[in-house]
């Protein structure tokens, strides 16, 4: 197992500590939302509205979530919303990187153990 992204030069206890300091810094899980939101302003096709004339209705917000090649699905959200949405999809894209990061370290502490290991077992026999 190779290191990680320069984390073979830190120290075991620097990388446990960078370790709990991201646990700690992550969103809380009951507020993460993985799609996109999407700002629209569109036209009804009545020939009398304003939205003929180039004025369009909105905006109106959409959030749509992939769910899988060539599937998504999604929904109106409410201007209400708007800034909750925002802000659980934030959430979720730090929780992923926050997680990812965490995953490299652990990458690169068991790389360490296993090393060890087979130090101690080559030591032994």
């Amino acid at each position: 197992m190779k290191a990680s992204k320069g984390l073979g030069k830190v120290s075991e206890l620097a990388l446990r500590q960078r370790r709990q300091g991201l646990v700690k810094l992550l969103p809380p899980a009951g507020e993460v939302l993985r799609g996109s939101l999407v700002e629209r302003f569109v036209t009804c096709g009545n020939p009398s509205c304003k939205c003929a004339r180039g004025e369009r209705h909105g905006p109106m917000w959409y959030l749509t979530v992939t769910l899988g090649p060539g599937r998504t699905t999604g929904g109106i959200i409410s201007a209400d919303l708007v800034d909750q949405v925002r802000r659980w999809i934030e959430n979720y894209q730090r929780l992923k990187a926050d997680l990812e990061r965490i995953s490299e370290i652990n990458r690169e502490l068991l790389r360490r153990e296993q090393n060890a290991l087979r130090a101690r077992k080559r030591k032994g026999a």
